[in-house]
C-alpha cells in the first residue's frame, strides 16, 4: 500500500450515507479531501465525513459536513460510529462517544441501535421560505440547529436543490430546516435540508427536532412519548423520556471498505 494511501469505510443509517475513516490524521483531513471523499461522481460519495479518533480517553467523533465545514452533531453518523467500534472489537454496548456536543451514550441491540441524544431546547419560532412560499418554523436546539415548518404535502418544499431562505439572525451560523407532514397518531414524514449537505434522506437530530416539535404540546409530566418519524430512505424512532432526554432509535450498517488516495 503506497504511503498516499489510507483506510476507509462506507455505511450509512436509513441512507444518510457517510466516509467512516479510523486512521487518518486530523491534520489531514482537510476541507479540500472532505469535499472530494464526498463526491459522487469522482469520489466515494457521502453525506458528511466521519473520522475515527481519541479524546480523553473516549472515542471521538469529528464530523465534518460534504461541503468541509465542521458539525456539532449527526444522529445517524454517531450510530455509524457505534456500529463501526463494535464491529471492529473496539468497545462494547453501552458505549461513550465524545463529540462537539459533549459525550453522548449508545446501546446496540441487533441491527437497530440507540443514542441518547441529551435534553432538547425549543427557542421559540421562526420563518423559512422556498421561492415565494414561506411557513412559519419551530427553532428547536438538538446540539445543532433546526427549524421545523409543519406543511400540507412534503412536496410544497419543492426539489430543495437550493437551500431555504431563513433568517440569519435567528441561525446566524446556518440551519437544518426539516419540512414535515403528521401521518396519524404519533407518527410524522419529514425531508430535510441540512446545513452544509443539501437534501439528505435521512437526518437523525433533524429527526429529533421534528418529534420534538410535533410533541411539545401533548407531552404530560412523568411520561415517556414515542414517535415514529418517515424519512425518504426508512423509518426511525424517537422517545422523549419523563426526564427530558432525546433517545433516537434506528439501523446502522457498513456497506464497503477498502484503502484510497484521495
Amino acid at each position: 500500500m503506497a504511503s498516499t494511501d489510507y483506510a476507509f469505510l462506507k455505511g450509512h443509517g436509513t441512507e444518510n450515507d457517510f466516509v467512516l475513516l479510523p486512521e487518518l490524521d486530523e491534520a489531514l483531513l482537510t476541507p479540500e479531501r472532505v469535499r472530494a471523499l464526498c463526491d459522487r461522481r469522482a469520489g466515494i460519495g457521502g453525506d458528511g465525513v466521519l473520522r475515527v479518533a481519541r479524546r480523553d480517553e473516549r472515542w471521538f467523533m469529528d464530523y465534518r459536513n460534504s461541503d468541509g465545514s465542521v458539525s456539532e452533531m449527526c444522529g445517524n453518523g454517531i450510530r455509524l460510529f457505534a456500529r463501526y467500534l463494535v464491529d471492529a472489537g473496539l468497545a462494547q454496548s453501552p458505549i461513550e462517544v465524545d463529540t462537539r456536543d459533549g459525550v453522548k451514550t449508545l446501546t446496540v441491540d441487533g441491527e437497530l441501535i440507540t443514542a441518547d441524544m441529551g435534553a432538547p431546547k425549543l427557542l421559540g419560532t421562526s420563518t423559512v421560505a422556498v421561492g415565494e412560499r414561506s411557513w412559519e418554523a419551530r427553532h428547536v436546539d438538538m446540539g445543532n440547529p433546526h427549524a421545523v415548518a409543519f406543511v400540507d404535502s412534503l412536496d410544497d418544499a419543492g426539489p430543495l436543490h437550493d437551500e431555504p431562505s431563513y433568517d440569519a439572525g435567528v441561525y446566524p451560523g446556518g440551519v437544518n430546516v426539516e419540512f414535515v407532514v403528521r401521518r396519524g397518531d404519533r407518527h410524522v414524514a419529514m425531508r430535510v435540508h441540512e446545513r452544509g449537505s443539501g437534501e439528505t434522506r435521512s437526518c437523525g437530530t433533524g429527526a429529533c427536532a421534528v418529534m420534538v416539535a410535533a410533541a411539545a404540546d401533548e407531552r404530560e409530566p412523568g411520561v415517556d412519548l414515542t414517535y415514529r418519524v418517515d424519512v425518504p430512505g426508512g423509518t426511525l424512532h424517537v422517545t422523549w423520556t419523563a426526564d427530558d432526554r432525546v433517545l433516537l432509535t434506528g439501523p446502522a450498517v457498513i456497506v464497503a471498505r477498502g484503502t484510497t488516495a484521495l
